[in-house]
């Protein structure tokens, strides 16, 4: 069985494609409204686009699911280190690294130089990744 860390990784490139689809459709959308008789353009908007879908999938579907798409395919939850589900606070600070999709490297990498076995956002966050079984 692949450990925890190779989960989030697949986990995390499955989100990247949901969120990518949620981001094409929506930046399509937007050029048709703010620009109905230009050209083809939706590329324009992902931009904006971006950080805001970002934020708000992972966030949401972390506080109120327990898990992204992603998560759930690879079987993980996301819950306090208490054993409780997050809050919003926690979903949204655990969450800001995503938002312009590099940052979490960053973070992965913080959080194994000041020697936690977690995202540093994790660690501020009192938030941990488990097995849906486990829980």
């Amino acid at each position: 069985m692949a450990t925890v860390f190779t989960r989030r990784v697949i986990a995390y490139v499955i989100d990247f494609f949901v969120v990518s689809a949620f981001m094409w459709i929506i930046s399509f959308l937007l050029s048709i409204f703010i620009n109905p008789y230009g050209t083809f353009q939706p590329y324009n908007y992902l931009g904006y686009v971006t950080p805001i879908i970002g934020l708000i999938y992972f966030v949401y579907l972390e506080k109120t699911k327990q898990a992204t798409v992603g998560k759930s395919l690879m079987y993980l939850q996301v819950v306090s280190r208490n054993g409780y589900p997050i809050t919003w606070i926690q979903a949204i600070v655990r969450n800001l690294t995503k938002i312009f999709w590099f940052p979490i490297i960053f973070d992965w990498v913080l959080g194994k130089i000041f020697k936690s076995n977690d995202r540093l956002f994790g660690t501020f966050t009192k938030t941990m990744v488990v097995n849906e079984i486990q829980y």
